[in-house]
Order: structure tokens, then sequence, then C-alpha cells
């Protein structure tokens, strides 16, 4: 057995690799996240299982395939977790699946270094998997050849298979597209989507508007497949991700779980929303029974030894948070006592003192000595590489972590705040320092990904349940101490 990213991986367990395809892009808004919902939910719609994946660091995309395959989305990323660990996740997740499908980020040679490392193209070739090329052709014709053929020849064995053309005006446009990538280009064009107002998802300032926050997601998602049903070769969409080499994959292990030993709870709902699913599942695997939490409508925390903030738009339902007094006053009071508590992003503002946006002032939690302002500009975003200090409550002192920010929020201390990671790359709370550490809570703008920071659950899990032995101890006595008076 030997240890990987996220648990133990046994030597010689090898899978074939399922059916599989990469959907690219030469540029951000080309089309690819409606291209990947419109193929993800045909098809599931079929009857087929469709694994569905995101590179990158992402949580409103991943929301969408969700909602579209009915299976969890996992996100690959070769910055935050091994190469062995993007590997074996996919070989994992996609096993058994009909179709594996990766929705790719940005551009497909966009990567986090002056070479290939972090890109699309990067990712494919890893997983050898065609890729579909989407692009948006509007106020485009022969032209779109020579961006193909770029695309094809820029680096050595980028796997283009196909080519979805998108925003095309008619059918003399689509003739001319067509007939220019076919001549020049030697590659198939597997769908051309019309312009259609009807294919938009909402948007706001950090993106596409989650699916959980959605309350027309299902009718969306219908609206995108009845639109480009007629406009995608399916069965030549799948003959090409069936086309994928023969390629044996060790998968990783999904790992044994731990009795429970603690309770954890997540505050999960439209507020809160951001979780990768390895995170949760690491921590259940930890030996964490998770509770999860509405901040917009329940009114305590339930009996939990641990609680678990993510990321999300607090800002966005603040109103909704500042009128849910008992939560904020209850979680307060539980932090001051000790309560064990891990945020990221969302959950650290809402931990603060207040959040002033669009001119208003909202009250929060008013654990951390801080107020949040949010800008229209992003005040952090991208990858971020980050050292344990002494003061760290769950990594050990120097142990370096990759992760990931966004947000356009800042913090303005009332008072001199404790910090556990020191930055090597990135911005989190003043351009060289990130994690609040108070009592036994950590705050930060960074967000980890359990597969590429293991101890993170193991240690979270092992402090809670340290915790909760001290708490029922504490009570114990407090009790003995009343009888005996």
């Amino acid at each position: 057995m030997r240890v990987t990213g996220y648990g133990l991986k046994e030597e010689g367990r090898e899978v074939q690799a399922p059916p599989r395809v990469v959907v690219a892009a030469p540029q951000g808004r080309s089309g690819k996240t409606t291209v990947s919902l419109a193929i993800t939910h045909a098809l599931t719609q079929r009857g087929l299982v469709v694994q569905t994946f995101k590179k990158g660091p992402d949580y409103i995309d991943p929301s969408w395939l969700r909602a579209a395959s009915g299976r969890d989305c996992y996100n690959l990323d070769s910055f935050m977790m091994p190469t062995e660990a993007v590997t074996g996740s996919f070989a994992l997740r996609a096993n058994g699946a009909d179709l594996a499908l990766v929705e790719g980020a940005m551009g497909l040679f966009d990567g986090y270094a002056d070479d290939d490392k972090g890109t699309v193209a990067e990712l494919a070739r890893t997983l050898y998997a065609p890729i579909i090329l989407v692009i948006n052709a509007a106020r485009m014709t022969r032209s779109v050849a020579a961006m193909v053929s770029g695309y094809q020849h820029f680096e050595p064995d980028t796997p283009i298979g196909g080519v979805i053309l998108n925003n095309v005006s008619g059918q003399r446009h689509r003739e001319k597209l067509t007939r220019a990538i076919e001549t020049h280009c030697g590659v198939p064009v597997l769908g051309v989507i019309p312009k259609d107002a009807r294919l938009a998802i909402t948007e706001r300032h950090l993106g596409l508007m989650p699916s959980v926050e959605d309350p027309q997601s299902r009718v969306v998602l219908d609206t995108i497949s009845t639109v480009t049903k007629n406009h995608l070769d399916l069965d030549a969409i799948l003959a090409l991700a069936k086309s994928a080499p023969a390629h044996t994959m060790e998968p990783m292990a999904a790992g044994a779980h731990r009795d429970v030993c603690c309770r954890i709870g997540v505050i999960r709902d439209r507020a809160f929303s951001f979780y990768y699913p390895e995170n949760l599942q690491a921590l259940e695997a930890s030996g964490a029974q998770l509770i999860f939490v509405d901040s917009l409508s329940d009114i305590r925390l339930p009996d939990v030894d641990g609680l678990y903030i993510g990321g999300g738009f607090p800002e966005l339902f603040a109103a909704e948070l500042q009128a849910n007094h008992w939560l904020r006053t209850d979680i307060r009071v539980r932090a001051e006592d000790g309560l064990v508590i891990y945020a990221e992003c969302a959950g650290l503002m809402y931990l603060c003192q207040g959040i002033s946006w669009q001119g208003r002032r909202y009250e929060m939690a008013g654990v951390i000595p801080a107020e949040v302002e949010l800008s229209r500009r992003p005040q952090g975003h991208g990858y971020v590489e980050a050292e344990a200090t002494p003061e760290h409550p769950l990594l050990e002192e120097g142990m370096v972590i990759r992760g990931h920010e966004f947000h356009h929020s800042k913090l303005v201390p009332q008072a001199k705040l404790r910090f556990g990671y020191r930055l090597l790359r990135g911005h989190g709370i003043d351009g060289s320092a990130d994690g609040v550490c108070y009592k036994n809570l950590f705050a930060s703008y960074t967000h980890l990904h359990a597969l590429g920071t293991p101890a993170w659950a193991a240690r979270l899990v092992e402090r809670a349940t340290k915790k909760q032995v001290k708490t029922r101890t504490k009570v114990k006595v407090e009790k003995e101490q009343a009888r005996t008076r």
C-alpha cells in the first residue's frame, strides 16, 4: 500500500478508463458550460451514466453539472493536487460510467505557469482524453479554420477530436464555418448552436449563479437541452468519447470509514454552498458525523463538537443573516466557549462583526474583531501557496499548503489578529498573511481541497473529538459540583 494525496491506494488495482471527453475552448465565455450541461443532461435523460468533472478550482459550474447528471461533480487540479491524486480521483469516480465528461477552464492552453502546467491541454493528455473545442463563432467565418488549426498545432499531441460552434447566426453562417473547419483542419463539427438568449444562465459579480440558489435550475437545464438537442450530434460525441485510447488507471481507494467519534455541523444553504464533495467525504472517513445547518432558518446550532462554514455569498443574503440573530448569537457564544470552528472565505466574513455592501452595513456573528468591506473589483483571485505558522490549530508549523481564493471583500481589523498562514503566493487578508486564529477557530480566505491537503480533515476531526471529551468532562464536573453543594 502507498499513501496518495487522499488516502490509501492499492498497488496493482487498475481499471479501464471509460469513454471520455474534455470540453475546452480558446477562452472563457465561449460556451463550455452550456455545451457541457447540454451533453450531460441530454445523455442522462437517455438513461446513460455521465460522470462529470471540472478542471481547476470552482464550485459554481460543478453545482450545475451535478444538477444535470444527478451525480456529484469532482474537481481535477494539478496545482492543488499531486498528479496521481488527479488520475486516481478520475479513475475512482469515472469507473463504470458510460461517459466521463471534463469541463475545462479559461482557454485550452492557459495555466498557472509559462509552460503547459495546469492547462486543460495538459489534463487532456494526462487522461488520454479527446478534446471538444467550443468556439464562439460570432462575427467569424473562414477565419475559424485558422483558429482551430492553431490550437491543433500549438503544442504537440494536443488531442482535439472535434469542434462545437456557438453563437451561429443562421444556415449560411453555419455552412461557411463547417466547410472551413472540415476542409482545412480534418476534424468534424459535432454541433452548431444558434444564438439564443434562452441559453443564458444568470450571472453576477463572481460568475454564474449556483444552481442551488436558482429556483428555476431545472427549467434552465430543460431549456438548454431543448434548444440544443437538434444542434448537437450526440451520437458522434459518444463515438468520439469511445475512440479515446485504451488506458488503464489506478483508482484512489475510497478509504475505510472510522467509527463515528464526533459530530461536525456544516452550514450549507443558499448563502453557504461552496463545498468540495471530497472535503465532506474526507471528514466522514475520518470519523465525523456531519450535521447540516441552515444559517437562514435554524435558530440554534445542534449538539455538535465542531463547525465547518464554507464559501458562498453572504453579502447577497446579509439581511436574512442579520435577521437570524438567534443563530449568530449562539455561534458567538459557542466560539467563546471553545467550539472548534473551521471557515473559508464566506465563512470568514460571517464570523466577523459586520459586512458593508452597497452602502449598508449588516451585523454578523461578531466572533472575529474585524469589519468586512466589499468592492466591485476582486481583492484576491487565483492560486494560493501558504506556510502554516505556529498559530495554526490544524496544521504543523512549516507545512506548505496549496489552495485558491476568489473574493471581492477585504477585512478591516478592529484589533490585532493572529494568523495561521504566511503567504508565499496569493493575497489573503493583507497580502502577506491569511487565516485568523482565535481560541479553537480558524478562518481564512484560502479554500483547501482534501486531495491536496489530506491532513486537514483528520486534524479537524481529531481536534473536535478532543474538545468533545473536554466539554463532556466539564459538564460532568459541573453536574457533580451541583449535586454535592
